[in-house]
């Protein structure tokens, strides 16, 4: 199984004995497992089966599941509201008793709010219908896997674009010449010389132990280090069979890390052109990422 998205749309059409039903799953991003289920009156007994079913083949999103029943499948039952209708007959019978009233008619009682009931109940054994049921959902989850796998390769794609970007951009400022002892003791030395010509005096020794310090705030040898193992990491993770979108989220979040350090030390103007624009190819790989299962 290669990379897969959390966003999917899948469907399934079955029969029970002439009864037509319906399976509609739709997925999105999420940072866990969440799953939506909307069964028909009658068929609350599949839902922990349905459940189960959806956590064996998906391991992250936010997953809505409907089963749909065709009209003809149901039929209608009427059903009294026995403590309604209690508390009706209590209410005549007081009438009855304080003013007199003895002409109330079943007909009206049943007639008010709430004491009869029409309700639509399966017309097939849902027991008996259980393994039909369930076995169209594990089509249809079958299906919506395929649909978040076609659109995981898409993703694949973007991903592996954007870690290579961030590669070529890495390689750039590690050659930048302004890295190098030299450039640093250049910039230094043009500095001291213009504060020299305000008058300014310096002793050497302590001349020479903040060029040292400097030189050392300057260095980002430790954050291209990083930057090269996080690539790495990034490709084999991409890679990966196991879900993925976790630890290649935790990533981005290192990369960006390592590219703020990287501007925030820059002393050149090449150095920081480089590293907002590794900035931008690091949150547009975040974005796609927030994508993956």
């Amino acid at each position: 199984m290669a990379l897969r998205s959390m966003t999917g749309f899948a469907r399934f059409d079955g029969s029970i004995a002439g009864t037509r039903f319906h399976w509609e799953l739709r997925s999105v991003n999420g940072r866990g497992l969440d799953v939506r289920l909307r069964l028909p009156p009658g068929y609350e007994a599949i839902e922990a089966q349905a459940r189960e079913a959806v956590s064996r083949h998906v391991a992250r999103g936010n997953v809505a599941l409907t089963l749909s029943i065709d009209q003809g499948a149901t039929s209608s039952e009427v059903r009294i509201n026995e403590r309604a209708l209690e508390t009706v007959s209590a209410a005549a019978e007081q009438l009855r008793l304080r003013h007199g009233w003895d002409n109330v008619r079943p007909e009206g009682v049943l007639a008010l709010r709430g004491v009869l009931e029409v309700g639509e109940g399966p017309s097939v054994n849902v027991e008996a219908a259980q393994p039909v049921l369930l076995a169209g959902l594990e089509t249809a989850l079958g299906a919506l896997g395929v649909a978040r796998e076609g659109e995981g390769a898409r993703l694949e794609a973007v991903l592996r674009a954007s870690i290579e970007r961030i590669g070529d951009l890495v390689a750039r400022i590690t050659a930048l010449p302004s890295r190098t002892p030299e450039a640093i003791r250049a910039r230094l030395s043009e500095q001291v010389q213009r504060l020299a010509g305000t008058g300014v005096t310096f002793e050497p020794e302590r001349l020479h132990q903040e060029a040292i310090l400097i030189a050392t705030r300057a260095d980002i040898e430790e954050e291209i280090k990083r930057l090269g193992a996080h690539i790495a990491a990034a490709q084999a993770l991409v890679g990966e069979t196991a879900p993925a979108g976790r630890r290649l989220d935790f990533l981005a979040q290192e990369f960006n890390r390592e590219a703020n350090t990287i501007c925030s030390k820059s002393g050149d103007v090449e150095m920081t052109r480089l590293g907002l624009e590794l900035k931008a190819v690091i949150d547009q790989l975040r974005e796609q990422v927030q994508n993956i299962e």
